[in-house]
């Protein structure tokens, strides 16, 4: 992914009431962010945060956070959020391989949106759905784990496929495009260009109890 730097990312990211700064302080805390016992999803790697926060004007009873590991990446979704009034969302500026030190047993649902497909075989360890994040990821979900992902890279959504399952995942539902359906899905910035483009988008979510 290509980063543009936002002259003033770090000020827009300390002043914004949707950052969470020090996320450690509310592990095993998250409903008193939220002030309520709804189910908590993260979005990791919500880039400009068109689909986390989409989400949340739709989903009210449901509960958002939206963790960007560039500063000023997520500057730029803090931005879109200055004039809203959401109750149900947050944000985390860090590492996703820091998820267990902010989270535990209190995530719903896991959305991964065209997260870096590293394609090289050397690089497989470093992808969303490597058995490495997947057990990570056992950490931090209260019960059921969900994961939903859409990509438009073949090579990581076959390498998703075959590690969810490995993992004792049950994949649900599958799109090997999207949008031929009618059904209209929240979506991010990147989404959005390759729709209008007419790409294909793939599509899977995936359950392991």
């Amino acid at each position: 992914m290509r980063i543009r730097n936002l002259a003033n990312a770090s000020e827009i990211v300390s002043n914004s009431k949707y950052l969470i700064e020090n996320p450690e302080v509310y592990r095993d805390k998250w409903q008193s962010v939220f002030k309520n016992s709804n189910p908590i999803c993260l979005e990791v790697g919500t880039g400009k945060g068109n689909f986390i926060i989409d989400m949340a004007i739709k989903n009210p009873c449901v509960n958002f956070v939206g963790l960007e590991k560039y500063t000023s990446v997520i500057a730029r979704a803090l931005q879109k959020c200055e004039d809203l009034k959401l109750d149900n969302l947050v944000f985390i500026n860090g590492d996703a391989l820091n998820l267990d030190k902010w989270f535990n047993k209190e995530i719903d649902t896991i959305y991964l949106n065209f997260s870096d497909p590293w394609p090289k075989k050397r690089h497989a360890k470093r992808r969303l759905t490597s058995e490495i994040f997947l057990s990570l990821y056992d950490k931090i979900f209260k019960d059921t784990c969900k994961i939903v992902q859409k990509t438009d890279n073949t090579i990581l959504f076959e390498s998703s496929i075959i590690s969810l399952s490995n993992y004792g995942y049950k994949i649900e539902d599958i799109s090997l495009d999207l949008w031929s359906t009618d059904k209209v899905y929240s979506e991010t910035e990147y989404e959005h260009k390759f729709r209008l483009q007419g790409d294909k988008i793939y599509y899977l979510r995936a359950v392991k109890k």
